[in-house]
């Protein structure tokens, strides 16, 4: 495997990705914008596993940060085996009660980020070689959702568009996988939404690691669309069926119960 370069690395979803390809004695390049963190992430994978680890800093709701760090790697002839594309952002609330800059930087983040790594990634694949493409969707994706609206269109973006470059590049040796994670209990903030949802929550959380081995697997298989977990599954299949405007009233008067239940 050539180098796995993977986003939001530092904690959570990112850090679980880089043990899984660094247990696996894969080659990983490290991004993100803490760099206290992501140097010990960094440092902790090279102790544990003994495989050749690299950090760079990077701000991926910057377009000019993002041209200098995929120049750096060019400059390195770094050759890219797989690009997984973690670095999101998450804001909640009704519309009004939003900052205009908050949804601003999510759109960056989750959207143009991830489109202008895709793109430039491609420009690293050895030429022989397989390059495959992870992209962080959500299962928020399957509907629309009130009081998470800007984070489940930009993750809706993110499932549509990876299927569609999946479909530009069969047969080429490059395939994009979406990964639709549901609750993953990553900190305190998420480990109290969850709580707050009762048992729903409980039944569709999925453990941070497990997720990840889960999604790397379906990636080098070259899968379209992973959905860890059987209720998630389901969930979403219903969701296909049912029509979007009363999906998302129901949505709404759920969200109003469990914010309900979330700690002051």
């Amino acid at each position: 495997m050539n180098t796995v370069i993977i986003t939001g690395a530092a904690g959570g979803l990112g850090k679980a990705f880089a043990q899984a390809c660094a247990a696996r004695g894969w080659p990983v390049l490290l991004t993100d914008l803490d760099e206290a963190r992501l140097q010990a992430a960094a440092a902790g994978l090279r102790r544990q596993y003994g495989t050749e680890v690299d950090s760079l800093v990077c701000d991926m709701t910057d377009s000019s940060q993002r041209a200098a760090f995929w120049q750096a790697l060019a400059s390195r002839h770094l050759r890219a085996g797989m690009l997984i594309n973690v670095a999101g952002l998450d804001v909640e609330g009704a519309m009004k009660d939003i900052e205009p800059e908050k949804l601003i930087i999510l759109l960056r983040l989750n959207i143009e980020g991830t489109v202008d790594n895709m793109r430039r990634v491609l420009d690293l694949r050895a030429a022989t070689e397989p390059l495959h493409i992870l992209n962080v969707s959500s299962c928020a994706s399957f509907q629309p959702m009130p009081i998470k609206a800007a984070y489940a269109a930009s993750k809706r973006f993110l499932l549509d568009f990876s299927r569609a470059v999946r479909a530009e590049m069969k047969g080429s040796g490059i395939t994009v996988t979406s990964l639709c994670p549901s609750g993953m209990p990553t900190n305190q903030p998420c480990i109290d939404s969850i709580a707050s949802q009762g048992i729903m929550g409980l039944l569709t959380t999925r453990n941070v690691g497990d997720v990840a081995e889960y999604a790397l697997k379906a990636a080098l298989r070259g899968r379209s669309v992973v959905i860890p977990g059987f209720i998630n599954r389901a969930m979403s299949w219903c969701a296909a069926l049912m029509p979007k405007d009363l999906l998302a009233s129901l949505i709404r008067r759920r969200w109003e119960v469990t914010r309900g239940r979330m700690p002051v």
